[in-house]
């Protein structure tokens, strides 16, 4: 069944209030990666492992805002496919996606078969072909 007007809108004001939220959000990730230098982050570097620590919080720092930029691209395509009423369509069926799915992921671009099918076939890492 094909969603509603109103589902519509209420997946787009949740799409657009995490789309505010994750700006929000990066502009103070990116903010803190900028205050806290290498040098701040490991201090007087004494051993490697104090050296192995900060890089580790400066690779999360950036992993963090990566991640979150991911994100707001995947909520302006949402938002696109709304605007040009593709939303809630199946990429790989053309199938409708479940207004439940879309509830619970409103960037979700897959049916829940497809998905399923997608994740089996390119998520699960394979073992050795040897």
């Amino acid at each position: 069944m094909p969603l509603t007007p109103e589902q519509i809108h209420e997946l787009e004001a949740a799409l657009r209030e995490r789309r505010e939220a994750l700006i929000a959000e990066t502009h103070d990730e990116a903010a803190r990666a900028r205050d806290e230098t290498f040098g701040e982050l490991a201090g007087p570097v004494t051993d490697p492992g104090d050296s192995a620590v900060a890089d580790l919080l400066s690779d999360l720092d950036h992993a963090e805002i990566s991640r979150d930029v991911a994100e707001l691209r995947a909520i302006d395509a949402a938002l696109d496919r709304i605007a040009d009423s593709t939303y809630g369509q199946c990429e790989d069926c053309g199938g409708e996606i479940e207004f439940e799915r879309l509830h619970a992921n409103p960037i979700a671009t897959r049916c829940f078969a497809c998905q399923a099918i997608h994740e089996k076939t390119f998520a699960e890492p394979r073992g050795p072909t040897l």
